[in-house]
């Protein structure tokens, strides 16, 4: 009788450390303006340490549960089900963590329902509170954002009169819609393509930047996953026009599903279609549902030139540290070619990812779903901008076709490691905060250190 003891300290550890990064967030997270502590005072201080220890602790339970998974009694999806909202039900209530996107979406789903067009103005032209809770950075910048998830915002709007509480929480529920259908979809889309359900479950909706992203941070990929997951179900399960319709509402939520179409169409030439009426039932249904959802959405075609919103000066993804690694090189300033070296940059990642997707599918033609989770990692690596969820975009796919237990093992040490890479409140890191950081993860390998008696028996099995 291991496996449930071991899957119930699982539970339990996993909770406590979900609790911590709840209560931490009270005075750590990013908080409503109004509510915003000093990152020097000695509660956000306290609520930091709090955060890191739960996080390592949640980040140690997933981990021995990735032990169970591999074992040979192992846990049923629906038991790893359970185990996923026990994990995330401390977040349901909890402030946002880990960045501020959220208010964002609160902002131009209210100026949806106010007939402001946002993909012409940012959140500063609605005014009044709620646009007061955007970062400065964003205060201006258009939504990148597709019709469906614009929809959803106004609708939203509309139903809590503008209310940040209320809003908020409406938000996160909508976040928890999308993985709910990434846990539905997950097993299903693992057996079809002759994986472990259990083993793609876990690593793919129970992986820590899932729970801290998706349900803490509320994110809108947390909805453009589980309608492409549930299309691609569709689209194997030999429903390719529903798989279709199902993709490119998850595109028009955020653009990259958009590549899922290939997925859909290769599925199609797989079971004999021929590739004409393939690719031309493909895009029209593809183009119907685009003109359908934003035709209800009211919010026109400007989320099509929308789609090349600036992104930050100083965001970290690996074109944009190129591009200003050269233009530190072409300095001084006075010289031609320095102002063009981030441009540069960003053309070279396009250039490159697309080489990249072209070499993917070439040869994982035969396997449309891990060829898709591989692009979509491609994208996100190598696109102008990059933060930590986005790598779930390629990891939920990966998890469900991965090849070999060796990919699913680099898979599972990349989501940990990104786990650790953004701070509570969404800012930048400076250096108190990084040794309250530290102290929160030390503190958290205590309390494994002195728990360990009573976990020996889990590592008795090997990871998936």
């Amino acid at each position: 009788m291991i496996r449930p003891v071991v899957l119930r300290r699982c539970q339990v550890l996993g909770l406590g450390g979900t609790a911590c990064l709840a209560l931490g967030g009270e005075t750590a997270g990013a908080l409503p303006a109004r509510e915003l502590l000093a990152p020097s005072s000695p509660r956000a201080a306290l609520g930091l340490v709090g955060v890191y220890c739960g996080l390592v602790l949640l980040t140690a339970a997933w981990a021995l549960l990735g032990r169970l998974v591999g074992g040979a009694d192992r846990p049923s999806p629906r038991a790893l089900t359970l185990v996923l909202a026990v994990w995330a039900a401390p977040l349901l209530l909890a402030p946002p963590l880990f960045s501020r996107d959220v208010y964002s979406y609160l902002a131009q789903g209210a100026m949806v329902d106010a007939h402001l067009d946002v993909y012409a103005h940012g959140p500063a032209r609605l005014g009044g509170p709620l646009a007061d809770e955007v970062a400065p950075l964003w205060q201006h910048t258009r939504a990148p954002y597709g019709p469906v998830f614009l929809a959803l915002a106004a609708a939203l709007s509309g139903l809590t009169g503008g209310d940040l509480p209320a809003g908020l929480l409406g938000m996160r529920l909508v976040a928890l819609l999308g993985v709910a259908l990434m846990a539905a979809a997950l097993p299903r889309l693992a057996r079809q393509c002759g994986a472990d359900p259990s083993a793609a479950l876990w690593l793919g909706v129970l992986n820590p930047l899932v729970l801290l992203h998706l349900v803490a941070g509320a994110h809108n990929d947390a909805l453009m996953l589980g309608l492409l997951g549930v299309g691609l179900v569709a689209a194997l399960g030999r429903r390719p026009a529903l798989g279709t319709v199902l993709v490119t509402l998850a595109a028009l939520v955020k653009a990259p599903a958009v590549l899922g179409l290939a997925a859909v169409l290769v599925v199609q030439l797989r079971t004999g279609r021929r590739p004409v009426p393939a690719v031309l039932t493909t895009v029209g249904a593809a183009a119907a549902t685009t003109v359908a959802a934003t035709a209800a959405a009211g919010t026109g075609y400007g989320w099509i030139g929308a789609l090349g919103t600036p992104v930050s000066a100083q965001n970290w993804a690996f074109t944009g540290l190129l591009g200003r690694a050269t233009r530190a090189l072409l300095e001084p300033p006075g010289s031609d070619p320095a102002p063009r070296a981030v441009p540069a940059g960003h053309a070279l990642g396009l250039v490159v990812t697309a080489g990249l997707l072209a070499v993917i599918w070439w040869r994982l033609r035969p396997r449309p779903v891990y060829a898709l989770g591989l692009s979509l990692a491609a994208v996100a690596a190598f696109g102008p901008a990059i933060r930590p969820w986005y790598a779930l975009w390629g990891l939920f796919l990966v998890a469900a076709a991965a090849p070999s237990t060796s990919v699913r093992h680099r898979t599972a040490a990349v989501a940990g490691v990104l786990a650790l890479a953004v701070l509570p409140d969404g800012g930048p890191a400076g250096a108190d905060q990084l040794v309250l950081a530290v102290s929160g993860g030390a503190l958290a390998v205590v309390v494994l250190w002195q728990a360990r008696p009573a976990a020996g028996p889990a590592v008795a099995a090997r990871p998936a």
